[in-house]
């Protein structure tokens, strides 16, 4: 596409994807696609490894980061579609989630599904910062996505104390000041 306006950058990624027609998108491939969109359009196809696997991922596109994590999918099936967070209420429900997932692979010594269940938190908390940073959000959603994305990160660093400290966050007046709260009707 020489001479013409260059495409959403998503849609780059897409096309770029949609040609090397692969099942699972590792790292490799990821990076593949980061050299496709800079040959093909210089500076307007510049763009991180994790945006390019986030956009995969939204995309429902099988996006493996660890390649030693999970190669057959046999996570999937409890992993897929976790990771809804429109509202702080589902970003909460979704960590709750992925706690359960994350004790139930610990109890059975199930490493691998430990392992998976992180990287699709860490996928949740690139999301959020993602969207955090995206001037073209409303103000009040990037603010909202910047909360979920610190949930994620203490959630990543002390998963046994996150319930606990997001009970204390949400009472704190930094957080009351942010989301205020609609008084419930009875």
């Amino acid at each position: 596409m020489s001479g013409g306006k260059a495409p959403a950058k998503k849609e780059m990624i897409l096309d770029a994807a949609r040609e090397l027609n692969k099942s699972v998108y590792t790292p490799a491939e990821v990076e593949q696609i980061r050299r496709k969109l800079i040959a093909e359009w210089g500076e307007a196809g510049k763009t991180s490894t994790d945006y390019i696997a986030d956009v995969l991922a939204e995309a429902k596109m099988r996006v493996v980061l660890s390649v030693h994590v999970d190669p057959q999918g046999q996570y999937e099936d409890e992993l897929q579609d976790l990771l809804h967070f429109a509202t702080l209420e589902e970003a909460e429900m979704c960590l709750i989630r992925l706690d359960e997932l994350r004790r139930k692979f610990e109890v059975e010594g199930d490493r691998a599904g430990e392992a998976r269940v992180l990287e699709i938190a860490r996928l949740g908390k690139r999301r959020a910062e993602m969207i955090a940073r995206n001037h073209k959000v409303d103000a009040t959603k990037r603010t909202e996505k910047e909360e979920v994305a610190r949930w994620f990160s203490v959630w990543l660093e002390q998963p046994d104390a996150f319930f606990d400290w997001l009970e204390i966050r949400k009472q704190s007046p930094d957080f009351c000041s942010r989301f205020p709260q609609e008084p419930e009707s009875e």
